[in-house]
């Protein structure tokens, strides 16, 4: 094995263990039929939703999968092509 194999796979596995721990922390957006009813008052008043520690957990939730899918096919492609 060569040591981009080594590297990247424990960035692999720093990023899994990251997004695992952020999907945690994010509420649940199952709320069942008074969230149905109740929905149209929360769109209105969060107008400063994007600045919530919610809206940043997903956007980082975003990013990282991004990130995750890019490296796990950078890694494949090297592994593949270098074996």
């Amino acid at each position: 094995m060569s040591v981009w194999e080594y590297i990247l796979g424990a960035a692999l596995i720093v990023i899994s263990l990251v997004l695992i721990v952020i999907v945690i922390m994010q509420q649940s957006k199952q709320q069942g039929l008074s969230g149905a009813i109740a929905g149209g008052a929360d769109t209105f008043f969060g107008k400063n939703k994007g600045r919530t520690i919610e809206a940043k957990l997903e956007k980082l939730t975003k990013i990282l999968c991004a990130v995750f899918v890019i490296l796990t096919l950078v890694t494949t492609i090297l592994v593949g092509f270098f074996a």
